[in-house]
């Protein structure tokens, strides 16, 4: 352990281009909550959760779509209940026209027992849900690296 001790990921913060069309992909498809919000011109934000726990801060700063070429957020993954919940969350997001990195629920590894599906919020940034247990039986899209790693 370090001199600092143990250190646990609190919430994460995502630069979007327009927050309210990010509110309603994270509130209304992935069931975020607004725990509180400033929409003063040129310093709106959004703090989401879920029960009441600080999960994601959205901040409307951004200029242009997500870059993964740069430096810094490669994908934030989220860990649900269950694949059935990971199917359920496909289909919302399906209906919304959300792109999508690969059809239908994938494993992290061929032959893995935990998989997901991996998809990109409305300015390119790139998520995951995925369950512990059931992509059993399905095929990675690739074989020499995690599935996470290059979409």
């Amino acid at each position: 352990m370090s001199a600092i001790g143990t250190l646990k990921t609190n919430h994460v913060g995502l630069n979007v281009t327009d927050l309210e069309r990010s509110l309603g992909f994270y509130g209304d498809v992935l069931g975020f909550d607004v725990l509180g919000e400033g929409k003063e011109e040129g310093r709106r934000y959004a703090f989401l959760g879920q029960d009441g726990q600080l999960v994601l801060t959205l901040w409307q700063q951004a200029e242009g779509a997500y870059d993964s070429g740069r430096a810094g957020l490669h994908h934030l993954a989220w860990e649900a209940e269950s694949i059935e919940r990971v199917r359920a969350a496909e289909e919302a997001l399906k209906a919304r026209g959300t792109d999508f990195a690969y059809e239908g629920v994938v494993p992290h590894s061929e032959g893995g027992a935990s998989g997901g599906i991996f998809f990109h919020d409305p300015d390119g940034t790139r998520l995951e849900i995925f369950a512990p247990t059931g992509g059993e039986g399905t095929h990675a899209p690739t074989e020499s690296a995690p599935t996470c790693g290059f979409f």
